[in-house]
């Protein structure tokens, strides 16, 4: 082997070295973390009656239970379309035990589904909230009102809206808003305090996609809003991981972040399971307990649930 060859080999080796190195390296920056392993607070649950029809229906009591407990849920925000839902949850004492399920009843303001759009101007709406306030649940009194919805944000300002927004303070109700990022203001506009202390859950945090700046602007604003992240646009990139604007918003804002299900609709109970285990995915981007506040601690501690 003539000098130039030998010297040819080497350098060979030490670049095919170089590159195995350097492939090393690079994958294991692309090794997803491990999944969150712990409980989880589903922050925006429908038991519409699509889903039992006040007897069975496809989904009933012990089916959407079920789905709950395998999905490692301890506890649930119920609003449910009409509130016969929420209430037919709340009775099931002992299976809710067992399943190791917290449900928090909401009132919905939804009767059916004309009221979707009326709702803010309807004093037949504000009446069956004070009703069903005085009336309670079976595990005590109700503790927020919605989800409602806005599609057009200058309703906020609708006679009935605002009187909600009163109520709620006063109350100390949380509100759970399916609204664009103007009728965040418009309604924190409405209560005594100009919004600095109710508490809002803002649906999936915003309509459409709401920029992340916007979000985080609002999320300085209003000590009480908390951004519930099912359905959000952009949240999440590559095999489900958490896009790097959003760990960065919440690690800045670690305690101001919840997940739902958001099962409006009998397909969203039928991949109930799948909703979860993809939150678990992204969970494991974040550090272990920045992780947890987002699963189980922020909702707890919002609704005092041990």
């Amino acid at each position: 082997m003539t000098r130039m060859t030998t010297l040819f080999a080497i350098l060979c080796r030490k670049a095919l070295s170089c590159l195995v190195v350097g492939f090393i390296s690079v994958s294991s920056l692309n090794v997803h973390a491990a999944d969150y392993t712990g409980p989880l607070f589903d922050a925006h649950l429908h038991y519409n009656t699509e889903a039992w029809n006040g007897k069975t229906g496809p989904h009933p009591v012990p089916d959407v239970l079920a789905r709950m407990q395998r999905s490692g849920v301890k506890a649930i925000v119920s609003n449910s379309r009409p509130n016969d839902g929420t209430i037919a949850l709340a009775l099931a004492r002992a299976e809710t035990a067992a399943a190791g399920v917290a449900v928090v009843p909401f009132v919905r303001l939804y009767r059916n589904r004309a009221d979707y759009n009326s709702w803010f101007r309807d004093e037949t709406i504000f009446d069956m909230v004070l009703a069903e306030l005085a009336r309670g649940t079976p595990v005590g009194p109700y503790r927020g009102i919605g989800e409602f919805h806005l599609y057009d944000n200058a309703n906020a300002n609708g006679a009935v809206a605002k009187k909600l927004m009163v109520l709620a303070e006063e109350k100390q109700l949380v509100v759970l808003a399916h609204v664009d990022d103007a009728a965040i203001d418009l309604l924190m506009a409405n209560t005594p305090t100009q919004g600095q202390k109710l508490r809002l859950i803002w649906a999936h945090t915003g309509i459409g996609g709401t920029p992340i700046k916007r979000v985080e602007e609002l999320m300085a604003k209003y000590p009480g809003l908390v951004g519930e992240l099912s359905y959000r646009p952009g949240l999440t990139c590559d095999a489900g991981s958490l896009c790097p604007e959003w760990r960065a918003l919440m690690l800045k804002y670690p305690e101001r972040f919840l997940i739902g299900s958001d099962t409006w609709i009998n397909q969203r109970w039928q991949s109930y399971e799948d909703t979860m285990r993809g939150y678990r995915v992204w969970l494991g981007d974040l550090p272990p307990a920045v992780a947890k506040k987002i699963a189980w601690d922020n909702g707890a501690a919002l609704f005092g649930i041990n």
